[in-house]
């Protein structure tokens, strides 16, 4: 039998897991902190100490789950193939959906433990016989769209004890607690195995006999504009970083594997009205399908668009926005809510 007072809690070391965890722990719960070795990163053993020292402080069992050959094999080698393939790929998200939080379900059943936890900014609401993950209390911390591709069986079991805490809350709580370390550590920013520019990293990771070399830089109709690094080394809508001086502004458009061509446009013809998904998951589709008042976002900060959505035959969903969309980007995600902001599913754009 899976014990309902008991809780996994994934450790970072960071502040809002370690507040997550006094925050269970005052509620009543015999809290577990697992940390998962996903990556040697820099700084890693230094935040796995602080994780192993808050359990200490806090008396509660801490544990070390060594993932690194299934976060290489799954996240790492899928990055990379991503920008191979000319793709924008995201991370987090496949981290979150199908690593982080089924591998915390996974270690929780072989625990006899019932809930699992985070410490991510969001919120779990039920309704229509549906769990949905909610907005943050904190909007500049929320997090919703990382976890769009998580199913009911996770969703049931998540204690999110940070969705109702805003940040500078959270730091204050854990001074008073007496855990200055945490109260005061930085928040950590982009991707976690790849904290320098993508580019750089693949440098680093992919045998240089595998990487194109330079290639071109064309206009919409076919003509040269200048020479690249490499298809892999640019992203659709970027505009910085070029390499390419011209009159007027201009912004990745289109990516070429096949002839290793870079396409260069104004950003007004970066405009779309529509996108193919591939990979989704709906939470409730009577409240996603055909839909007038369903919103999407492709980007993780400030930006939603209005859509209607369908399944087509293909079993892609079909978006169609209500108003044009620039830089939408294959690989990349696209995550769905309502207007109160509930999460509805998501997918990836092909």
């Amino acid at each position: 039998m899976k014990s309902k007072k008991r809780v996994l809690l994934g450790m970072s070391g960071g502040t809002d897991s370690s507040v997550a965890a006094m925050l269970l722990q005052e509620a009543g719960y015999e809290v577990t902190g697992v940390t998962f070795r996903f990556y040697d990163s820099e700084g890693f053993e230094e935040s796995l100490d602080d994780a192993r020292t808050l359990a200490y402080r806090l008396n509660i069992p801490h544990i070390i789950y060594d993932a690194r050959e299934l976060f290489r094999e799954r996240i790492i080698r899928y990055f990379i193939d991503e920008y191979l393939s000319a793709r924008t790929p995201v991370p987090c998200t496949l981290c979150n959906n199908e690593l982080k939080w089924p591998l915390l379900a996974k270690i929780a059943d072989e625990m006899g433990i019932y809930w699992i936890s985070t410490g991510h900014y969001v919120r779990k609401v039920f309704q229509n016989n549906h769990y949905f993950i909610a907005p943050a209390a904190d909007r500049d911390k929320d997090q919703t769209f990382f976890l769009w591709g998580l199913k009911q069986d996770i969703l049931e079991r998540m204690l999110l004890p940070m969705g109702d805490w805003a940040k500078d809350k959270v730091r204050t709580y854990a001074a008073g607690r007496g855990f200055e370390r945490a109260a005061t550590k930085k928040d950590s920013l982009g991707v976690c195995f790849c904290p320098m520019d993508y580019r750089s990293f693949l440098q680093r990771e992919v045998p240089q006999e595998l990487l194109p070399g330079k290639g071109r830089f064309i206009d919409e109709s076919g003509t040269f504009l200048g020479w690249h690094k490499g298809y892999p080394f640019y992203t659709i809508g970027q505009r910085r970083g070029l390499g390419i001086h011209m009159n007027r502004a201009a912004f990745v458009k289109e990516i070429c594997k096949a002839s290793n061509e870079v396409i260069l446009a104004p950003l007004a013809s970066l405009y779309k009205t529509e996108m193919l998904l591939k990979d989704w998951n709906i939470v409730d589709a009577s409240r996603l399908l055909n839909s007038k008042s369903v919103i999407v976002r492709i980007r993780y900060r400030k930006q939603a668009n209005h859509c209607t959505v369908n399944i087509m035959a293909e079993n892609l969903l079909h978006v169609q926005l209500h108003e044009p969309l620039e830089s939408i980007a294959s690989g990349q995600a696209a995550a769905f809510y309502d207007e109160v902001g509930l999460l509805l599913g998501g997918g990836i754009i092909i």
